[in-house]
């Protein structure tokens, strides 16, 4: 391939056609998956790759026996492919339940070092898995926690204001790649930058869950110290991520068991892990990676180049999306509009219709979309929508521009279903 070819990306039609689920009906409705930043749908290759290494190769790790060195070289493969995908390296990626419980143990081990007179800053933007941690840790380290505010007009978080809150004694900057809520994409590497600026000390940690189906998570250019992000966001099972550099899991004071390895990335695993999850993790990025098999001699430039054309498409569906919704009577429309950075995920609701309303009439019609606040209780709250939260629809590669049109018709005659 020269270097000016444009690489294959596969097809809409090619991508669905791996996704089972899509057969799925409501009534005579073919459902339409909207609630990606939820939880995305399962292509065949993942599931086919668990069930393998359950059939053919379950076992413990580090025993002298077939099945268990089969255990070990699957999970290197899989932090060979996480690697890959967040540009780090392979003993830079440990597992574990679900990127909630990942930073609170991580918030553990970095408390441990801190105390009064040493301050965390996190955002209003988050979603509550990167608050309570960093939370919990004003009650037992009696630490300081500062809160950067977000514009509630623009869905965006205040830099401006993150500036203000950094200083001399920031210990950890916790923030998020990407708003659940609402699709903002923030400036981390700016972000980090800041930090750095501010305090010689700091840790960057940032939550990249909802940015990482849609745009290619690069750990050394964020400049982030830890990385979180979960796989069933990406279309794997429910297993969270972590990224920390090398030299700093080596350091950390992680809760663990005496017997347990020391060694970098294993020391922060907990336990045995999951075992056919993180094997599907790491199919999850194979997947990806698949879907533009002649972008390059390497893993990581066929990633690039399958987000690039997701991230394009998902582009273009969201703006039918945005256009269509901000056309129908009584819908409010939250987070920053098309052509901002931002991932195809919309929050909205409609007066007078309470979200329960609305996305049960929806699913009745074969459309699937979540409401409430999502975790993201503050961005919630800023909006104005605390008592009932509001409705989140979330483009994916399998969704088409039928299935938007389908959501837009369904939303237009909501007022008079529920009204019946």
């Amino acid at each position: 391939m020269t270097a000016t070819a444009t690489p294959h990306v596969q097809a809409p039609d090619a991508i669905r056609a791996q996704f089972p689920s899509l057969a799925r009906k409501e009534g005579a409705h073919p459902v339409a998956y909207f609630d990606g930043p939820g939880g995305t749908q399962v292509p065949r290759a993942v599931v086919d790759a668990m069930s393998d290494y359950l059939f053919h190769h379950n076992a413990n790790t580090h025993w002298a026996y077939p099945t268990s060195a089969e255990t070990d070289e699957a999970i290197m493969e899989a932090r060979l492919a996480l690697a890959d995908f967040l540009n780090a390296a392979p003993n830079e990626i440990s597992f574990g339940q679900n990127m909630t419980t990942i930073t609170f143990h991580l918030a553990r081990a970095l408390g441990r070092r801190l105390g009064k007179g040493d301050e965390i800053v996190i955002t209003e933007l988050d979603h509550h898995a990167n608050v309570a941690p960093w939370r919990a840790l004003e009650q037992e380290r009696g630490v300081t926690v500062r809160v950067v505010r977000m514009d509630a007009e623009r869905g965006t978080l205040d830099l401006a204001d993150l500036e203000r809150q950094l200083g001399p004694r920031t210990s950890v900057l916790a923030i998020g790649a990407a708003s659940n809520a609402l699709g903002t994409i923030t400036d981390v590497a700016h972000a980090a930058k800041l930090a750095r600026a501010a305090s010689k000390h700091v840790t960057v940690f940032v939550d990249a869950v909802h940015y990482a189906p849609h745009q290619l998570v690069d750990v050394r250019a964020f400049d982030c110290d830890f990385l979180a992000c979960s796989a069933y966001k990406f279309y794997g099972p429910h297993i969270g991520v972590l990224f920390g550099k090398h030299e700093l899991i080596e350091a950390l004071d992680v809760p663990r068991l005496d017997p347990a390895p020391q060694h970098s990335p294993e020391r922060m695993e907990t336990g045995t892990q999951n075992h056919e999850g993180i094997v599907g993790a790491g199919a999850a990025v194979d997947f990806l990676e698949c879907l533009a098999p002649d972008a390059g001699v390497h893993r990581r430039e066929r990633l690039g180049a399958a987000m690039t054309e997701l991230h394009h498409r998902g582009a273009t569906l969201f703006k039918r999306l945005w256009d269509g919704l901000g056309a129908i009577k009584g819908v409010t429309r939250f987070g920053p509009p098309p052509g901002t950075p931002r991932t195809p995920t919309v929050s909205f609701i409609m007066k007078g219709v309470p979200t329960t309303d609305i996305a049960r009439h929806l699913a009745k019609r074969g459309v699937y979309c979540s409401n409430g606040d999502f975790y993201a209780t503050t961005v919630i709250e800023r909006l104005g929508q605390s008592a009932d939260g509001v409705v989140r629809a979330g483009c994916s590669c399998y969704s088409t521009m039928e299935e938007v049109d389908r959501l837009l018709e369904a939303l237009s005659g909501v007022r008079t279903a529920t009204a019946n």
